[in-house]
């Protein structure tokens, strides 16, 4: 087994937590280097084709889920936006192959799940009330697993963590902080406010808007816009967009080095199937979450955390989430938080484009509990 001095001072700290009862006040903010590595390309389909499939009744709709590995302690892979449980394929195969049981949902409203027709279906209970469910029906109401998210994904397992801590052995999210609640400040106003109307969660408040325009525009020219943006700021989306305004769409766009045009193609067939309603829905209940919510005013979140950002990342590069992060608030918030990694050079999807380093880093911050 290889020992870094990474994986050496995280077991050091757990030890010294477990010993005396107590939690260091800062993590680690370690500066990951981009080692210029290469995403696999996936060729081999054999690889691909040993996940298995299925579908699960669960908190009364059907959700589709991804699996490899039989046995093992659970790992639960939690998809943001706009993504599916393809996302997670890489950590998936790398995760399963080290003993673990590795699970991936497609969330509801994407993929080969159920899409429920009304916005109110889509709330912060609803989410966290599917995966709790989820994981009842596969290892049983008892037993806790290990919780890794990305993007909405990554704010579905701070809920999930702060809900129901006793379902959670650790967590490794990716991309998105802990967002403490501010009961003076609803989330769209406030964003308004910052951001302008074309900021692109604003834009997707109103039913049925952004929905035509991507149509207009096409599944495939959004999707290879949004999974190869790599601005570290603010996304804004003016309308106009399917009239060819500020972007015209003959501007050719290249598929980032680390997605494949077999790997769009799959994205590109399930949106064309199910269309963006349902993704775009769980913006739409920001405001009803932050309301929902009320209850967990200061709440913390309870668990051992590990947290994973790329420095190009537009949200580590938006909302102050750097201040926050370097400023020691954000161990305020999530006290039991042992390690923060920023991945240099690398963007928001940085477990497709860095698959090896993401498994890596979540196997060595596991592998303790």
């Amino acid at each position: 087994m290889k020992v870094t001095f990474e994986s050496m001072s995280t077991i050091f700290r757990h030890f010294l937590s477990k010993l005396f009862n107590f939690h260091m006040l800062s993590p680690p903010i370690i500066q990951s280097p981009n080692p210029q590595t290469h995403s696999p390309k996936m060729e081999n389909q054999m690889e691909l084709s040993s996940i298995r499939h299925r579908t699960l009744n669960v908190n009364g709709i059907n959700l589709h889920i991804a699996e490899k590995g039989e046995s093992g302690p659970l790992i639960l892979f939690i998809h943001g936006f706009p993504e599916l449980w393809y996302s997670w394929r890489y950590q998936i195969l790398d995760l399963s192959s080290r003993g673990y049981r590795a699970v991936a949902p497609d969330l509801r409203g994407y993929g080969d799940s159920d899409s429920p027709p009304s916005v109110n279906d889509y709330t912060c209970f609803h989410i966290v009330g599917d995966l709790i469910a989820l994981i009842d029906a596969i290892v049983g109401v008892e037993e806790k697993v290990f919780v890794v998210g990305h993007d909405w994904g990554a704010m579905i397992a701070w809920n999930l963590c702060m809900y129901r801590p006793d379902r959670v052995k650790a967590l490794v999210n990716t991309s998105v902080t802990f967002n403490r609640r501010s009961p003076k400040r609803k989330p769209i106003p406030a964003l308004k406010a910052l951001y302008g109307d074309d900021y692109y969660i604003c834009r997707f408040q109103e039913p049925g808007e952004i929905e035509a325009e991507f149509a207009e525009i096409g599944t495939e020219r959004i999707m290879t816009e949004i999974l190869s943006y790599r601005i570290p700021k603010p996304l804004m989306m003016p309308k106009g967009r399917g009239k060819g305004k500020d972007h015209p769409l003959d501007t050719p766009i290249s598929l980032p080095p680390w997605l494949t045009k077999q790997d769009m193609d799959y994205y590109v067939s399930k949106f064309d199937k199910n269309g963006f309603t349902g993704p775009i829905n769980y913006y739409r209940n920001l405001d009803r979450n932050w309301e929902l919510n009320a209850p967990f005013t200061g709440a913390q979140v309870k668990v051992p955390t590990k947290f994973i950002v790329g420095d190009q990342d537009l949200t580590y590069n938006s909302f102050g989430a750097k201040q926050y992060i370097e400023s020691g608030e954000m161990k305020k918030d999530v006290p039991f938080l042992e390690e923060v990694v920023v991945m240099e050079g690398v963007g928001h999807f940085l477990q497709e484009e860095k698959p090896h380093e993401i498994s890596n880093h979540i196997y060595e911050f596991i592998k303790n509990y």
